[in-house]
C-alpha cells in the first residue's frame, strides 16, 4: 500500500470525514493567528508529544516525538458564507494514524485552552485593566 498520493507526493489519510468545530474553538484559533503569529505552532502538554501547526487553511496535529508524524488534519473550513460568529464551522477531518479518533475532540479542546492562556498574555494592557475608550 502506498501511503502517498501519486500526484503530489502528499501523505494519504486513512480516513476523511466531515466534522464541525465549535465556534468558540474556531474563533479562538482565528484570533490567535491574527494576534500571535500565522502560522502558529502550539504544543499540547496534556497530549504527550503532540503539537498543533495552525494556519488559515489547515490545522495539523503532529507527533513531535516521531519526526512530526502527521496524526490529524482539519481542512476545508466552510467560512465563505459565514454570517454569524456563534455557529459551528464545518470542515473536513483527515485521520493519519489508526488511533487518531481517540484524541480528535480532546486535542481541539486542549488547543483552545492553551490558546486562551496565550491570548491573555498578548491582550492589550488597557483591555486587561477593563479600560475602554470612548469615541466622541
Amino acid at each position: 500500500m502506498n501511503i502517498y498520493d501519486n500526484d503530489n507526493n502528499e501523505l494519504s489519510p486513512l480516513r476523511t470525514m466531515p466534522k464541525t468545530i465549535d465556534a468558540v474553538h474556531f474563533n479562538r484559533v482565528r484570533l490567535a493567528l491574527r494576534r500571535i503569529s500565522n502560522p502558529l505552532q502550539i504544543a499540547l502538554p496534556r497530549h504527550r508529544g503532540l503539537v498543533m501547526i495552525l494556519d488559515d487553511k489547515e490545522w495539523l496535529c503532529v507527533d513531535s516525538f516521531h519526526e512530526d508524524r502527521l496524526i490529524l488534519a482539519w481542512r476545508s473550513f466552510q467560512t465563505s458564507h459565514r454570517q454569524t460568529i456563534h455557529k459551528p464551522i464545518s470542515c473536513m477531518l483527515s485521520f493519519y494514524h489508526m488511533h487518531a479518533g481517540l484524541i480528535m475532540g480532546s486535542a481541539i479542546e486542549h488547543l483552545s485552552q492553551v490558546l486562551a492562556l496565550q491570548l491573555e498574555e498578548v491582550r492589550p494592557h488597557s483591555i486587561k485593566e477593563g479600560k475602554t475608550s470612548s469615541i466622541a
